[in-house]
């Protein structure tokens, strides 16, 4: 008889009940609890206040929200095992233990041949060596390779349960009640038809609302201007510092973030995992208050930009700015800072944003109707602006120094 049983309070799903041993020891592995140190959104929470939100809540709201789905499901005669329950629970769990501090930070500036989905596969894999093989099934569905792909698809699709979670999560957090989505309609109304994830035809509205939802979050918050310009600093900073380190400069530096900073390439290997997993927010945090008083004033104003919440300024267009504008805009920051062309590239920033809220073309949402068809979710909808979402949309930024 398992005695130990646990009840989460959260604030978006309220009580979360988890009684799976094993479920629980993944939670209290050192790997996972790392997560709490791990900003859900970055440095959202310099202009959301709120958005303190981490990645173990995150994992633990999307767990909650796969049980739900598996439950719905069986209700629907679809067959899941208790063991293919727990292993698609403990996959999305895991799901995102691989992000690194601040979510993107180390990943985009520090180990650029790394990304955060190879770190968690790793991480996965290592703690089933540990459990003895117990993960040998989450990870066959987390890769896809498992023969029930509706299983996969509620990890990873474009209505998978970690979306689902995330929207209703981050517009908790930010406040920000227009991206709020009724995630318990949408799982109510999922279902399988030729062993692929459907949704039922009375939830097309539900889908509607979670496709406008999720742009509405991109553009307003995700891509909120002075929100993204932060983490692209953050990038710039720890590229600067890195660069400071590498030509022999010295700069505050702890053994940690010293083996990220003393070589360029990396193995997804043992010890790249377990350097990797010491490093949360805070590492970073403590580094840029260091940072803020280095004699390279390129590393100390962009260190002092975050810290002192200094924004720099930041232009949006739907169009790319012209060559000539960005070069004089170089050429007044070369002149400010007295620094050359190497440089300027610290501190006047360029390039594209895009996204696009739903990809008909990559996994596509598939609508059950009652006649027992199955159609693309673009194709049942009632309003052309849900169809011109999946086109993808592109913006284009300029990031200077306000002084200029």
């Amino acid at each position: 008889m398992n005695t130990k049983y646990k009840i989460i309070n959260d604030p978006v799903h309220g009580f979360i009940s988890i009684s799976s041993p094993e479920i629980l020891r993944l939670i209290d592995h050192p790997f996972f609890q790392r997560l709490r140190y791990i900003s859900q959104m970055g440095l959202s929470y310099l202009v959301y206040p709120g958005a303190h939100h981490t990645r173990l809540q995150h994992a633990i709201g999307a767990m909650y929200l796969m049980n739900r789905a598996v439950d719905v499901l069986r209700t629907k005669n679809i067959q899941i095992s208790d063991e293919e329950k727990e292993a698609v629970m403990s996959a999305i769990l895991l799901h995102d233990i691989g992000h690194g501090p601040f979510s993107h930070a180390l990943e985009y500036a520090i180990i650029q041949n790394i990304r955060h989905e190879t770190l968690s596969m790793v991480i996965m894999e290592q703690l089933n060596r540990e459990l003895n093989g117990r993960l040998d099934l989450a990870l066959s569905i987390f890769k896809d390779e498992y023969p029930k792909k509706f299983l996969h698809e509620l990890i990873s699709s474009q209505l998978d349960t970690d979306r689902l979670d995330y929207l209703q999560r981050d517009s908790f957090f930010t406040g920000v009640i227009e991206g709020r989505i009724n995630a318990e309609r949408i799982i109510e109304m999922l279902n399988v038809s030729d062993n692929l994830l459907t949704v039922d035809e009375k939830g097309i509205y539900s889908v509607e609302k979670f496709i406008v939802s999720r742009r509405f979050m991109y553009w307003q918050v995700y891509f909120h201007k002075t929100s993204f310009m932060f983490e692209k600093i953050l990038e710039q900073t720890l590229r600067r510092a890195k660069i400071l380190f590498q030509s022999g400069t010295h700069i505050f530096l702890d053994n940690d973030l010293k083996f990220f900073f003393e070589k360029n390439h990396f193995q997804p290997d043992e010890e790249t995992l377990m350097q990797f997993a010491k490093i949360t927010d805070a590492d970073i945090l403590i580094h840029l208050k260091k940072w803020t008083t280095h004699s390279d004033k390129i590393l100390s104003f962009l260190a002092k930009t975050i810290i002192e919440r200094k924004p720099m300024k930041i232009e949006i267009s739907p169009v790319p700015f012209d060559e000539a504008v960005i070069k004089e805009i170089k050429e007044k920051s070369k002149r400010y800072f007295s620094i050359n062309d190497s440089e300027v590239s610290y501190l006047v920033l360029h390039g594209e944003m895009s996204h696009i809220a739903y990809d008909r073309a990559q996994n596509p949402i598939r609508i059950q109707m009652k006649t027992g068809e199955l159609k693309e979710f673009s194709e049942t909808t009632d309003y052309s602006y849900i169809r011109a979402l999946s086109h993808k949309v592109s913006k284009f930024y300029l990031i200077y120094a306000k002084n200029l």
